[in-house]
């Protein structure tokens, strides 16, 4: 159902950067680029993700409660995708591990602009 998630940046080339480095791991690379618009993934793939000027001028800001969820092949890719979150200019937002019971694995992290994602995996 869901073709792609854009978020918003107030420095295209940081978020790219942080973008491209998380993609690479995740085995797929841009799949459009404008002056204020980057998208990542593959066409006829599953859902992407975009980080982009928004539209109306202002300042990007993070939607309190909005996170993009990333699915992980294996604990081992959850670990990766964290850290290198981490190397690329974003923050902690809670360590990969389990998280409950039945199989949810997951770490938490912001990107440069603060936009929350999650990396995981289920069962």
């Amino acid at each position: 159902m869901i073709g792609y998630v854009t978020v918003g940046t107030n420095d295209l080339p940081r978020a790219a950067k942080f973008y491209d480095a998380i993609a690479a791991e995740m085995g797929t690379g841009r799949m459009m680029e404008f002056d204020s618009f980057i998208a990542w993934g593959t066409p006829g793939g599953g859902a992407g993700i975009a980080a982009t000027a928004p539209f109306d001028g202002n300042a990007a800001t993070v939607g309190n409660g909005v996170m993009v969820a990333l699915e992980a092949q294996d604990q081992g890719q959850v670990q990766r995708l964290y850290d290198i979150a981490l190397v690329n200019g974003g923050t902690d937002e809670g360590a990969p591990g389990p998280r409950g019971e039945g199989g949810f694995y997951a770490g938490y992290f912001r990107d440069p602009d603060g936009n929350k994602l999650a990396a995981f995996i289920m069962g």
